[in-house]
């Protein structure tokens, strides 16, 4: 399955294929038309792959929150939240390779209380200040169990970042909500109320890894 926010790129490289196939099969020299196949076989493979969209059963649990993205856990710190959040909380952070689902999940139900997007630079994803000067949304989503907030922040490569939510909207954790093209991070701001469930260095993916447990 290929997300929806992929269609137009996918469009694009599809049709720029087809024009290297069709060039390819008008030259008459082996070794250049045969790498013009592999060239072209080669980017739609990787676009179809950076674009998948397999489906994910989140679990019931109401007292959890699962992970928004897909790739793996690059920090575990103690924050003092100063946005949306207030206070003592703990900063979860998933770095997300080319080659990991890009499509973004809620982590938990509720409604959508804060959101900004925040026009910024585009450090390294690992870099330590990556979640306060890069280019980034934050959205703040008040659950029963209280506030968590979390954003997409766009890295070196990633550039592009989609977002559907807006204040407001009602959320179930699972649902698609958008996607950061190229990797990057997601970071997760959470209250002391909750209990973390994963390490550094842990593969998560979105929509069914249970990232914290509410106490």
């Amino acid at each position: 399955m290929i997300t929806k926010y992929g269609y137009g790129t996918v469009g694009v490289i599809a049709i720029a294929v087809f024009l290297i196939f069709a060039a390819a099969i008008l030259i008459n020299n082996s070794a250049v038309k045969y790498s013009l196949f592999a060239a072209g076989t080669i980017l739609l493979i990787f676009t179809l792959n950076f674009f998948r969209d397999p489906e994910r059963t989140t679990p019931k649990d109401k007292k959890i929150l699962i992970s928004p993205a897909d790739g793996k856990v690059l920090l575990i710190k103690k924050v003092n939240a100063d946005r949306y959040m207030e206070g003592p909380c703990t900063q979860v952070s998933i770095f997300m390779s080319p080659l990991n689902v890009h499509v973004n999940r809620i982590p938990i139900d509720g409604k959508v209380e804060y959101f900004k997007y925040v026009e910024g630079e585009f450090l390294t994803a690992f870099h330590d200040k990556a979640d306060e000067r890069n280019e980034r949304t934050e959205i703040g989503i008040m659950s029963d169990y209280g506030k968590v907030l979390f954003t997409q922040v766009a890295g070196f490569v990633a550039r592009r970042i989609v977002c559907d939510l807006k204040v407001g909207d009602n959320v179930k954790a699972g649902e698609r909500f958008g996607m950061i093209k190229f990797g990057s991070r997601v970071d997760i701001i959470l209250p002391e109320n909750h209990e973390i469930a994963v390490k550094e260095g842990e593969i998560v993916s979105a929509g069914t890894t249970i990232i914290s447990r509410i106490k």
